[in-house]
Order: C-alpha cells, then structure tokens, then sequence
C-alpha cells in the first residue's frame, strides 16, 4: 500500500517523550480532519504503545522507540511503534487483558486499550529483537468542502 503522507520520527525511551509522542501524532492526523473523539482514542492508543516500550522493552536501560504515522488511501491512518528491546515470549499471552509483567502497578490493558481504540492491532515481537505495534483507524469522512 502506498501511504499518501507520512512522518518517522525516532526518539529515547525516556517518560517525557510519550506525551511528545501523543502530541506528534495528534498532529499528523489533524490533516484527516478527525473529530475530538477521534483524536482522543488516537492518542490514547500511543500514549499506550510508547509506555508499553518504555516500560517493557526497556525496563533497566534506556532505548530507542521508533514512531511512523502513514495516510493510506485517503482517510486511513497507520500508526506503528517499535521498540529494539527485550521482546515479547508470548504475544496471545500478553495480549489478554490483565497480564502484565509490569509489576503491581501495571494494569495489564495496554494492548486491549490500544485495540478498543483502533480498527486494528498487529503485535510482532521477537525476544532479544524488539517489538512492532502496529495499529490503523479509518477517519469518519466529513462531507466534501468547497472552496468559494
């Protein structure tokens, strides 16, 4: 598929930069003309997939978390992060709601939050390699403007 827009951006896995992260994609996807809502549950789904790395991927050291947003056919956005971390043993296992290997404070809903959010969720991860998330939404289109 050829994207119709897109951006990469590449940054350390630092807590700081998930709100940067947030921020980054809520502006790319401005261009779709998304509702509020829309662009709630978008940086929801990031804020979710950028923790995840920082938290998982990374827990004792700081790494790289890779970002690129794409506009694919018009109206739909593809968000992937990656990280170059430890990876994921069991994707199914880490993908049920509850499981974390965050420790106590961790909620375990990571993923099911970024999929409630999302159209669609793909996760690869290899251990020892890092992992992919990646996760699309088609923007409501909003009746044709005309320009006067």
């Amino acid at each position: 598929m050829k994207a119709d827009n897109y951006i990469k951006l590449e940054f350390p896995s630092r807590s700081a930069n998930e709100g940067f992260a947030r921020a980054a994609a809520a502006a790319f996807a401005a261009q779709l003309d998304p509702t509020m809502e829309e662009l709630g549950d978008i940086k929801t789904a990031v804020s979710e997939a950028v923790t995840n790395c920082i938290v998982h991927a990374y827990p004792d050291s700081l790494g790289k978390i890779s970002m690129r947003l794409r506009i694919i056919d018009g109206d739909m956005l593809e968000i992937s992060v990656k990280d170059t971390g430890c990876g994921i043993a069991d994707v199914a296992r880490a993908r049920e709601p509850l499981f974390t290997t965050g420790g106590e404070e961790r909620s375990g809903m990571g993923f099911t939050i970024m999929e409630s959010f999302m159209d669609s969720l793909r996760v690869r991860s290899r251990p020892g390699k890092g992992t992919t998330v990646t996760m699309r939404r088609a923007m409501a289109r909003r009746g044709l403007r005309h320009d006067d």
